[in-house]
């Protein structure tokens, strides 16, 4: 009997998920990938060695539901953020989508807004419209910089239910002062999520979000395990927030959403902080160098406080893009005019991207 095969247009999808695309950056078995903004240097032997340990010892009673509160990682974040955080002022999820998610469900939804700064993380509409609310695109400047001013001005306008602020930015890697975070937060009624994937990879003396948090009940930090902690497949992210936006997030979470082996392998991994951090002094020596470079090429590398940089001047993306590919190495096209994205990776993948890069010819 033949069977019969439906597209997807044809099942009966909500209406305001038709003509959208999943979230699908490329993945590719190439000698050197550098498209994704993973830490690419791998997680020291001693450090999983003990997270193999921790793994197993959480085997032995798997056949029991986790802890539904996971009380051991929540304080083990609160340890590793400081500012006098404490247990019940942390969340986590699986990878900080989830948790954004869990954010979303819980104050956007049907009926209601959520603002950002494009361009910014691609996965902010698409977790908007997958809650069901509605996404609303604000402004940056030319240089992919936010003015506190004209930031509190374009929220006051669009009075959202939400507003995510990505600091510093992806795909951009633009910083964002707190003026303009505390600007923003006095313009709007509603949540200001301040999403920090990537704050270990700005300069040790910039202040983290983190201190705005006393006072501000509506504000949240959001951060992940994926970048800095080489955890990206663990799939471990997290926030710091009001004791109040905790208790909202549990009447979103599905139940013991975050299963003892994953609660496990992050804690082991948090008690080795200092040696998974190390390497972040090596990224960040790699993507100083490879904007050095790119500059040195003639392109236009934006300044990045993040493990990637953006740069412009490439006169045809594509072709790049698929010159570099063919030649085994793997970035991204995040779809900005005349623009490419490149992870830092270790200092031997960085040479690889450069000297593929050059060998391609100046920018013109």
């Amino acid at each position: 009997m033949d069977s019969v095969s439906l597209r997807l247009e044809d099942l009966p999808l909500r209406d305001d998920l038709r003509g959208m695309t999943p979230y699908g950056a490329p993945q590719a078995a190439l000698p050197v990938a550098l498209n994704v903004n993973e830490n690419t240097h791998p997680i020291p032997k001693d450090v999983s060695d003990d997270i193999v340990d921790a793994i197993a010892l959480a085997l032995r009673d798997v056949n029991r539901y986790p802890d539904r509160e996971f009380t051991q990682l929540r304080e083990g974040f609160a340890d590793y953020l400081g500012h006098g955080l404490t247990r019940d002022q942390i969340w986590a999820g699986n990878g900080s989508n989830e948790v954004l998610q869990h954010l979303l469900q819980a104050f956007a939804g049907p009926g209601r807004t959520v603002f950002g700064f494009a361009p910014t993380y691609s996965m902010y509409p698409l977790l908007t419209r997958g809650t069901g609310a509605h996404w609303i695109a604000g402004e940056r400047g030319h240089d992919f910089t936010i003015d506190p001013d004209d930031a509190a001005a374009q929220v006051a306008a669009a009075d959202p239910d939400v507003v995510f602020l990505c600091a510093p930015n992806n795909p951009t890697g633009t910083p964002l002062p707190l003026d303009v975070v505390d600007a923003v937060y006095a313009a709007c009624h509603g949540i200001v999520i301040v999403d920090e994937a990537y704050q270990e990879f700005a300069p040790r003396d910039a202040p983290s979000a983190l201190t705005l948090l006393p006072e501000r009940e509506r504000m949240v930090v959001s951060r992940t395990m994926s970048k800095a902690f080489a955890f990206a497949g663990a799939r471990v992210g997290y926030l710091a927030a009001d004791p109040a936006v905790i208790d909202a997030l549990r009447l979103v979470r599905l139940p013991y959403h975050l299963s003892a082996i994953t609660q496990a392998a992050a804690s082991a991994a948090l008690h080795h902080a200092a040696t998974m951090l190390a390497t972040v002094d090596d990224i960040i020596v790699q993507r100083d160098r490879i904007s050095a470079t790119l500059e040195a090429l003639g392109y236009h590398p934006y300044e990045s406080w993040t493990n990637f940089v953006l740069f412009a001047g490439v006169a045809d993306p594509a072709g790049t893009w698929q010159a570099l590919y063919d030649r085994g190495v793997l970035i991204r096209d995040v779809g900005l005019p005349g623009s490419l994205r490149v992870t830092a990776g270790t200092e031997a993948e960085t040479t690889a991207f450069l000297d593929v890069l050059a060998s391609l010819g100046s920018a013109s």
